[in-house]
């Protein structure tokens, strides 16, 4: 009799932990989610820009530890305060976009410590080239907007990638490889 109330127990708690683990998602929230970008100008200042339009999904099991990604980026909404530098930079000598109107991060792999992303490692497409990058995250939190009454999961993300790996080589060496980027992204449970 104790067996079979032990099973008994053990299939209860399966069962809980299953309807815990979930798969959940979240749709990029525009108003709160930005891709950013510095890059030091022929050794002098440090030129920065933003991304205005970012969409996509992100689909988070915290309990199992797992996550996924698909965030679109219109490299068209470059925001830089200067118009006719967004004008370059739109055109064929850095982002293209008449021939590449997407930048696309797509992930299968999210890290943890804890309960907390640490990092997401996928692939980006820019100019149609594919390149592994991997962003860490310095900030993560969920929490439920009061406002809204909805679940919201986000963060701050950064990485530094090398331009040339995708083409992008107009200025080298006087404007250098390395771009920062930092990611502030927040989505909302769907």
């Amino acid at each position: 009799m104790s067996k079979l109330f032990a099973l008994s127990i053990l299939g209860l708690s399966l069962c809980s932990f299953q309807a815990q683990a979930q798969n959940i998602t979240y749709e990029v929230e525009p108003d709160h989610s930005f891709v950013t970008f510095e890059v030091v100008h022929n050794g002098t200042s440090t030129t920065r820009g933003r991304f205005d339009t970012i969409t996509g999904t992100v689909q988070l099991d915290q309990a199992a530890k797992k996550g996924q990604a698909d965030i679109r980026i219109d490299p068209a909404s470059i925001n830089t305060g200067s118009k006719g530098f967004d004008e370059h930079l739109r055109d064929k000598d850095f982002f293209n976009v008449a021939a590449f109107p997407d930048v696309q991060f797509q992930s299968k792999a999210f890290a943890f410590e804890g309960d907390q992303v640490s990092s997401v490692t996928g692939t980006l497409t820019l100019l149609g080239v594919q390149q592994p990058v991997t962003l860490k995250a310095t900030h993560f939190n969920c929490y439920t907007n009061t406002r809204t009454q909805r679940d919201v999961c986000g963060g701050d993300f950064e990485t530094t990638l090398q331009r040339s790996q995708w083409g992008v080589n107009f200025g080298l060496p006087g404007i250098p490889d390395s771009v920062r980027m930092v990611i502030q992204i927040e989505a909302i449970k769907q």
